[in-house]
């Protein structure tokens, strides 16, 4: 997922890319219901909502922040997230990576 900062935020764009684990789960949910599985739209907005919330200096903050906002949504054990500032040079990514829970 692409984002930028919010308004009067650094401008830099950054892509989020964050995994989730909910532990063993079926091969298949037992109905068609988005209510019954994880709505990856609300991982979404989390991840939009922490990365306009406010400026923050430090890569290491933001993601720390966005971490444990995922590790509170129900049923997940474990979340692996990656931050890159994107454009901030030609020949290399500049990006930082956390993991919490089970994996």
């Amino acid at each position: 997922m692409g984002a930028t900062r919010g308004p009067g935020h650094d401008s830099t764009p950054i892509q989020v890319d964050a995994e989730l684990n909910q532990g063993t789960q079926p091969l298949l949910p037992h109905d068609d219901d988005i209510t019954h599985v994880l709505d990856y739209r609300k991982v979404r907005q989390i991840i939009i909502d922490e990365c306009t919330a406010e400026h923050v200096n430090l890569l290491e903050s933001l993601i720390g922040k966005l971490t444990r906002r995922l590790m509170q949504l129900p049923g997940v054990i474990g979340v692996r997230v990656k931050i890159a500032k994107l454009e901030i040079f030609d020949d290399c990514e500049v990006a930082i990576r956390m993991e919490s829970g089970q994996w």
